[in-house]
């Protein structure tokens, strides 16, 4: 056990070895890490230790940030290389070695670009210091709601962590409570960041059980937190927390769209990134001959391979052998009444490892009204139904992305104004489309800040 990877908790004053800790095998069963789960109390003290310490300047804290990118893209913290981070990533979460080099670059981005994406979430008509000249006569200035962030992370994917990064560029210090399957990357992110210039009473990774995690949403003055819709219930009704639930991401295939030359984009939006992200498309909707749709995606889909997730060519995820297994049970007993395009085997392939690809499924329905749609899984599972006006928008809507394929532009306003469509692309933007500057769920920014009058 002495040559597994330590991931220790880094609290408000200095790496914290626990007791009590969590060894982490990857997708064969093999022992690769131990991370160390620090109780309630620990988390408690070090948010109100966060809480005391004030905030770097801001130009310093761009700074710090952009060294921090290049820290955890190129360079050693903790004594880790990137490579050896990488393979850990790879091994303990399944997630193939092309997906978690992309998310590498994702957090080196986002920690260059986050003054582009603070400027753009902005008010065109606030300031973000008092000592502006325009408030000598008067000024919105945007204000933080709060000190200290929590955050409740998921794991599905490397890439959620350069979210947060946005909190400690306003200011607010921050802690993350990383996903026991995938704590790697949030446990370098933070220790680049300590690098590049904030101090331990600035940022902080706390491992901790369920208790611990509600422990950090009730001591910060605001939390992230992912999650399911168990999740979505539970902290939906708090003004205090913002929700990252299922992305339920949507393909409209418009009557007026020549869908075949839209086979990419489709492809894509459902498997790119291995569907491991809330981005990745679960439905497409058809207003047309749905089936023939489905058909074509399944025949681009089925060609994927299945690779260890260490390989270079690696484009899906994989898991331990038992996990596949209830996987393709739950999803085959969803399915019940779906027409599968995909073969009629097994929804995983097992590999010599005891571990398993988890194969791409496409199912068609028969209707834009079937509760399938809702279901959302860890690897490219795509549900296409046929649409028609009669239906509605409602099959459209509960989406963080919806991709629409026409050129009626009535449909797009409606579209557009719809309060549970979060972001509308149109024609050949997959769903995975993505760029600084541009809302996620909105900005994490416009939960974080306010904007108060100010004159002097």
């Amino acid at each position: 056990m002495a040559d597994l990877l330590q991931l220790p908790a880094l609290g408000a004053r200095q790496a914290y070895h626990a007791l009590r800790r969590d060894t982490l095998a990857d997708v064969t069963g093999a022992p690769v890490a131990e991370l160390s789960l620090v109780p309630p109390l620990f988390v408690d003290r070090t948010v109100q230790e966060l809480r005391r310490a004030r905030p770097l300047p801001a130009a310093e804290r761009i700074a710090a940030l952009r060294r921090a990118g290049e820290i955890f893209a190129e360079g050693t913290p903790d004594g880790q290389t990137v490579d050896d981070y990488q393979l850990a990533v790879c091994r303990v979460g399944g997630v193939p070695m092309p997906v978690v080099q992309g998310a590498t670059e994702i957090i080196r981005r986002a920690c260059a670009t986050v003054q582009q994406v603070l400027d753009a979430a902005r008010p065109g008509g606030a300031v973000s210091d008092w000592r502006d000249e325009s408030t000598r006569w008067g000024s919105a200035v945007w204000t933080r709601r709060g000190e200290v962030l929590g955050v409740v992370a998921a794991g599905n994917h490397p890439g959620v962590h350069s979210f947060w990064l946005e909190a400690l560029a306003l200011g607010y210090r921050v802690a993350v409570r990383p996903s026991r399957r995938e704590p790697f990357t949030p446990f370098r992110l933070i220790a680049a960041l300590r690098e590049a210039g904030f101090g331990a009473d600035q940022v902080a990774f706390l491992p901790c059980d369920h208790h611990g995690g509600d422990v950090l949403v009730q001591a910060t003055d605001l939390s992230v937190v992912y999650g399911g819709d168990d999740v979505v219930k539970a902290y939906g009704h708090d003004p205090r927390v913002l929700v990252q639930g299922p992305g339920r991401a949507k393909i409209l295939v418009g009557a007026d769209a020549d869908w075949r030359a839209q086979l990419d984009t489709i492809t894509t939006s459902i498997a790119h990134n291995a569907g491991l992200t809330c981005v990745n498309t679960t439905a497409v909707l058809v207003e047309g001959d749905h089936t023939a749709v489905a058909e074509a995606v399944a025949e681009l889909l089925v060609e994927l391979p299945s690779l260890r997730p260490e390989l270079e060519k690696a484009a899906l995820p994989v898991e331990p052998l038992g996990s596949a297994e209830r996987l393709d049970a739950y999803l085959r007993a969803t399915s019940a009444g779906a027409n599968r395009l995909t073969g009629t085997g097994a929804f995983h392939e097992p590999l010599s490892d005891g571990s398993a690809v988890l194969r791409p499924a496409v199912l068609a329905l028969p209707s834009a009204t079937a509760g399938q749609l809702r279901v959302e899984l860890p690897f490219p599972c795509v549900w296409i139904a046929p649409w028609s006006r009669a239906d509605g928008l409602e099959p459209l809507g509960e989406s963080l992305v919806l991709t629409a394929m026409t050129g009626d532009a009535q449909l797009v306003d409606d579209l557009l104004a719809m309060p549970t469509v979060a972001n509308l692309y149109l024609g050949a933007y997959p769903t995975t489309w993505f760029e600084p500057g541009l809302p996620h769920d909105g900005f994490l920014a416009d939960f974080l800040m306010r904007n108060k009058a100010f004159a002097r």
